[in-house]
C-alpha cells in the first residue's frame, strides 16, 4: 500500500469533525481539497469526495436508526426521486468539460455559503418552527406519528410533498454532478416547507443523503474502475486514508458542536465557502 497520501488521514478527521458539527456534506469540503490541494481532475475529485462521504454518513444513519427518528415513508418518497437524479448527475459529471465543472462547483459552494449566511438555523428559530408544527397537529390532526426510542412522540402532516421531492431531486442532481447540494436543501425544506419536526427532519435527511450519495458514488466508482490505470490507483490510495478518517471524525463532530456556537461556525464556513468558490472560478477564468 502506498503511503503517498498519508496526510489525508488527519485532514479527513478534521473535515469530518467540522462537517458533522455544521451539518454540511463532507464532500463539500473534500472536492475543493482534492481539486486545489491535490490537483486532481474535477470529475475525479468530485467522485472521490462522494465515495469518502458515503462512509462518513453510514455511522450517522446507524445512530438515527437506533433512535427511531427516521420517517421511512417520507424517505422512500424522496429516494424515488433523488437516487435516479444522483446517478444521472454522476453521468453528467463525466461529460461536462473540466473547467466548466470546476466553475459549477465554485458557484455551488457560493450557494451553500448563502444558505449559511442568510437562512436562520439558530436553535430559537428551529424551536419556534417545531412548536408551530406541534400546534398545527393538535388543531387539524396529524397523518404521521413517529415514536422515538426515548419515548418522545412527533405528530405532523407532511406538507408540500411534491415540492419537497422536486427540491430534493435538484439537490441530488447537483450532488452527483459536483458532490454538494442535497443535504443543504433537505435540511431547510423538510423543516420549513414540508413541516417535519426538526429531529425527524434531520434523521430522515441523513438517510436520504446517505443512500443518494451511495448511488451517485457508485456511478463515479464504476467509471473509475472502467478507466482503471493511474486514475483508479490514485482514488484507491486516497480513500484508504480518508475513509477511516471520516469514521473517526464523525464521532468527534457532535462534541465540537456542543462547544462551539453554531452561528459562529456558520459564519466562518460561509466566508470560507465564498472564498473557495471565488478561487475555483478564478482558476477557470484566469
Amino acid at each position: 500500500m502506498s503511503l503517498h497520501y498519508w496526510f489525508m488521514f488527519p485532514v479527513s478527521i478534521a473535515v469530518a469533525t467540522v462537517a458533522m458539527a455544521s451539518g454540511v456534506e463532507g464532500a463539500t469540503f473534500f472536492a475543493p481539497i482534492f481539486l486545489l490541494g491535490l490537483g486532481l481532475p474535477p470529475e475525479v475529485a468530485i467522485g472521490t469526495g462522494l465515495i469518502t462521504e458515503v462512509f462518513g454518513f453510514a455511522s450517522g444513519v446507524f445512530a438515527y436508526v437506533r433512535k427511531k427518528l427516521i420517517d421511512y415513508r417520507l424517505a422512500g418518497v424522496l429516494l424515488m426521486v433523488t437516487v435516479p437524479a444522483g446517478i444521472f448527475g454522476s453521468w453528467v459529471s463525466a461529460r461536462v468539460p473540466g473547467p466548466m465543472l470546476k466553475a459549477i462547483l465554485g458557484l455551488g459552494l457560493m450557494g451553500v455559503a448563502v444558505t449559511f449566511l442568510r437562512v436562520k438555523h439558530d436553535p430559537e428559530t428551529v424551536a419556534a418552527v417545531d412548536r408551530a408544527i406541534a400546534d398545527e397537529a393538535r388543531v387539524v390532526g396529524a397523518a404521521t406519528l413517529i415514536r422515538a426510542a426515548d419515548g418522545q412522540e412527533f405528530r405532523y402532516t407532511v406538507c408540500n410533498r411534491g415540492e419537497g421531492a422536486f427540491i430534493s431531486g435538484v439537490g441530488a442532481l447537483f450532488m452527483g454532478m459536483i458532490s454538494t447540494g442535497l443535504g443543504e436543501m433537505n435540511g431547510y425544506f423538510l423543516l420549513q416547507r414540508c413541516r417535519v419536526p426538526s429531529p425527524v427532519a434531520v434523521a430522515t435527511g441523513v438517510l436520504v443523503v446517505a443512500v443518494t450519495a451511495l448511488a451517485a458514488a457508485s456511478g463515479h466508482l464504476v467509471r473509475f474502475v472502467d478507466v482503471g490505470g493511474p486514475t483508479l490507483d490514485t482514488v484507491t490510495q486516497i480513500v484508504v486514508f480518508t475513509v477511516p478518517g471520516v469514521i473517526l471524525g464523525g464521532q468527534l463532530g457532535p462534541l465540537v458542536a456542543q462547544r462551539m456556537p453554531q452561528k459562529t461556525l456558520e459564519i466562518v464556513l460561509g466566508v470560507m465557502f465564498i472564498s473557495v468558490g471565488l478561487l475555483l472560478i478564478a482558476t477557470v477564468l484566469l
